[in-house]
């Protein structure tokens, strides 16, 4: 029996080309992740959740739908600590994965995050309580929103994605707008333009990914 050489380059052009893709599919599925997992929950969070501040605290103090008072933050609170639930399940399995620059890069940019809006939170809470409630929802609002959008922009800029940067840019520009519009409309703007937005992000990067994974393996056999 001739023994195989499991160590012996390839024959041809053709097999190596065959195992370059077969060892990038491995590693895309090793460390790929679904990014549905991480901004559809943040984006239904904020659907729903500024979609009921709209609802129950509407422009001029309108009320579109009887709500109980605590309700809409209350959901908003819940499904964002679900969404940060499913994406740190979600960074822990792909970490596993990761090593050396991109795992340092991926810890940092996360506590990133936790420090930014532990500071903002802290000034928040010392100067909100000077101003009438309604401007008090509209600066927490506008503020963590605005974070969010700086975030994603410096993501961006570390991952080189334009993606990322134009819904950072995007959602600056429309908590800009909100600002300006006042109380209540900030709320329907970042409903639809921000928790809409964060869906239709996963959704392309999803797709693109789907699209990159198929040129990589090929077609079907």
């Amino acid at each position: 029996m001739t023994p195989v050489d499991d160590d012996a380059p390839p024959a041809s052009a053709a097999e190596s080309l065959a195992l370059i893709r077969q060892e990038q599919a491995k590693a895309a599925r090793v460390v790929g992740l679904n990014p549905l997992l991480y901004y559809v929950p943040w984006g239904l969070a904020w659907f729903i959740g500024f979609g009921l501040l709209f609802l129950r605290y509407g422009p001029g103090g309108k009320v579109f739908v009887d709500l109980p008072d605590w309700l809409p933050l209350a959901s908003l609170f819940v499904l964002m600590a679900l969404a940060m639930l499913s994406t740190i399940l979600v960074s822990a399995v792909r970490g596993r994965g990761l090593e050396g620059r991109s795992s340092w890069q991926g810890s940092a940019y996360g506590f990133s995050w936790f420090f930014a809006f532990a500071g903002v939170g802290t000034t928040m809470s010392h100067f909100a309580k000077l101003l009438p409630e309604a401007e008090r929802g509209l600066l927490w609002a506008s503020a963590s929103v605005g974070l969010v959008g700086a975030m994603y922009m410096c993501g961006a800029a570390i991952w080189l994605s334009r993606d990322m940067f134009i819904f950072g840019a995007w959602l600056t520009l429309i908590n800009i707008a909100g600002v300006l519009a006042g109380a209540g409309w900030h709320s329907l703007i970042i409903s639809l333009g921000g928790g809409g937005g964060l869906i239709l992000l996963g959704l392309l990067f999803q797709f693109r990914g789907r699209a990159v994974r198929n040129e990589v393996e090929g077609p079907p056999a």
